[in-house]
C-alpha cells in the first residue's frame, strides 16, 4: 500500500507538527457577569464554575484572564432594578458602566475590553429593546437607545461594543453614533447570525432574565441556514469590523458559509446551554470534560471561527500554555 494516511498520526510529535487547526489564547474571549449590590462572587447553579462578580472580583478575574494571554473579556451586567426603557444601560454609575471603567483602567492594555450592548439585562419585560404599545418590539425606537449606550460604552472605555439586540439596522445605528462623536475607534462586534435558540437557558439564570414568551421575532429562526449568511453581509456592509454566529456548536454550518464569505473577521459565541452540558455530562462520569472541552473549541475553530467566546476561555487558555 503506497498510501498509508496513519503514517501521520504515528507519534504526539507528528500529530502536532500535521495538525491543520490550532487554538491559541489570544483567540479566546472570556464572559463575564458581573452583578450589581454583590459584595463578593455568588456562583451561578446552572453554569458550574461560572460567578456573578463584584466589581473587586471581576477586576481580579481580569487580570488572570490578561495573565493568561486572553484576547478579551465581553462584560454582561446585571443590574437591581429595571425599568421599560433599560435606563440603567445608559447611566453612567450603571453596573455595567462602572465595571467597564474598573475593567479599562486594571488590563485595557492587555487584552480588549469588550461590552454586551443589548437592553434585555435593563428592561423589566426582558426583550431586547423598547416595546409598542401593542408589546412588538419596536426596531427603530430601540435603535434610538442603542445609540445611546454605544456612547455610554464608549466613554467608560470600552473598546469593542457586542451588538447582540438582533434588531435591523443596529450596526448602522450605532457606526454613525460613535462617527458623529469623534468615536471612530471603537470596534462594532454585529451578532449577525444569532438563533433563538434553546441553549441560552443557563444565560437567562446568569443575568436574572424576566423575559415571558421568547424571541423569535427578532432572532434567527434555528432552521434557517442562509439567512444567517444574510444578516452576516448586511452588517459587514453597515460597518461592522466583526460579526458573530451564536450559538457555536450546533450552527457549524452557518459558521463555515458565513466565514467562507465574510471579509472581516468571523467570531462564535460558544453559549452557557452548550457549557452546562459538558459540565454536567462530565459531573456525572459520561465524558472526559478535558478532552470535550478542547474538542469542542478545536471543532469551531475548525468551521471557521477566528475567536471564540467561551465561558472555559481563562482555563483553556492556561492548558495551552502548559502543553
Amino acid at each position: 500500500m503506497p498510501v498509508r494516511p496513519r503514517r501521520t498520526r504515528r507519534t504526539p510529535a507528528i500529530r502536532r507538527l500535521f495538525a491543520e487547526t490550532r487554538l491559541d489564547p489570544a483567540q479566546l474571549v472570556l464572559p463575564v457577569f458581573v452583578r450589581e449590590g454583590l459584595a463578593e462572587p455568588r456562583p451561578i447553579a446552572s453554569m458550574p464554575g461560572v460567578q456573578h462578580h463584584s466589581i473587586d472580583s471581576l477586576k481580579a478575574a481580569a487580570v488572570e484572564a490578561a495573565e493568561a494571554g486572553l484576547g478579551g473579556l465581553m462584560l454582561f451586567g446585571v443590574p437591581e432594578r429595571r425599568d421599560a426603557v433599560g435606563s440603567g444601560a445608559t447611566d453612567p454609575d450603571g453596573v455595567l458602566n462602572a465595571a467597564t471603567r474598573a475593567v479599562a483602567a486594571e488590563v485595557g492594555d492587555a487584552l480588549v475590553v469588550q461590552t454586551d450592548l443589548c437592553l434585555d439585562e435593563f428592561t423589566d419585560h426582558g426583550h431586547c429593546g423598547v416595546l409598542a404599545a401593542d408589546g412588538s418590539v419596536d426596531n427603530d425606537a430601540t435603535l434610538l437607545r442603542y445609540r445611546e449606550m454605544a456612547l455610554a460604552q464608549a466613554e467608560s472605555g470600552s473598546a469593542l461594543l457586542g451588538l447582540s439586540g438582533m434588531m435591523d439596522g443596529q450596526v448602522a445605528a450605532v457606526r454613525d453614533a460613535l462617527d458623529a462623536a469623534g468615536r471612530s475607534e471603537v470596534l462594532l462586534l454585529g451578532y449577525a447570525a444569532k438563533y433563538a435558540s434553546a441553549f441560552y437557558g443557563p444565560f437567562r439564570e446568569a443575568v436574572e432574565s424576566t423575559l415571558e414568551g421568547d424571541r423569535r421575532t427578532y432572532q434567527l429562526d434555528p432552521a434557517n441556514r442562509r439567512e444567517g449568511r444574510r444578516e452576516a453581509v448586511l452588517d459587514v456592509e453597515q460597518g461592522a469590523d466583526v460579526v458573530m454566529v451564536k450559538p457555536a456548536g450546533t450552527y457549524l454550518d452557518v459558521l463555515a458559509d458565513v466565514a467562507a464569505e465574510s471579509p472581516v473577521p468571523v467570531w462564535a459565541y460558544q453559549v452557557s446551554g452548550e457549557y452546562a452540558m459538558v459540565e454536567a455530562a462530565a459531573a456525572n462520569g459520561w465524558i472526559d470534560r478535558d478532552r470535550a472541552v478542547l474538542e469542542s473549541l478545536i471543532g469551531i475553530r475548525r468551521a471557521g471561527a477566528d475567536a471564540v467566546l467561551t465561558y472555559w476561555a481563562t482555563e483553556v487558555a492556561g492548558w495551552l500554555r502548559t502543553r
